[in-house]
């Protein structure tokens, strides 16, 4: 049992990863090199929002099925990993549309604004406080067991 929470950590890693390295690829996104170019000049793209957003929808769902697979393995508890998920799904819920909204305006609002909007929307950021947060919980709970 002990294998399979090892074996679920590093697929939802290298699924993560994997999200990543080949999103240029995987997903229709053209503001990729909007973003990742130094010089801010660049010319905003042109682009079809059903294609954005079903792209976005595709890369989530993923992020989140990763990142269930991480919660799950570390911490061996179905409940959490619902909570998780529920709390990544929260978060995307509220980004997404701010993206979406940032990109009708054409970054009007804020080119960093965007650019870290764009971010939640994009990378499961989330992951990195429902860990710790989950890792105290535990040992809130373990703590109050041994009382």
């Amino acid at each position: 049992m002990k294998n399979l929470n090892w074996v679920l950590i590093i697929a939802g890693l290298c699924g993560l990863i994997g999200v990543r390295v080949f999103e240029d690829k995987i997903f229709y996104d053209p503001f990729l090199k909007y973003f990742h170019e130094a010089n801010k000049n660049i010319e905003f793209p042109a682009f079809e929002w059903g294609k954005l957003i079903l792209g976005h929808l595709f890369r989530f769902l993923l992020n989140l099925l990763f990142s269930c697979l991480i919660i799950q393995g570390l911490f061996k508890n179905r409940e959490w990993t619902v909570q998780g998920a529920v709390l990544i799904s929260i978060v995307f819920a509220i980004t997404f549309p701010a993206y979406l909204y940032c990109i009708h305006d054409r970054f009007e609002i804020g080119y960093l604004l965007s650019f870290y909007t764009r971010r939640f929307v994009i990378q499961p950021l989330i992951l990195l406080l429902v860990v710790p947060m989950f890792y105290y919980r535990k040992q809130m709970t373990d703590r109050a067991g041994n009382i």
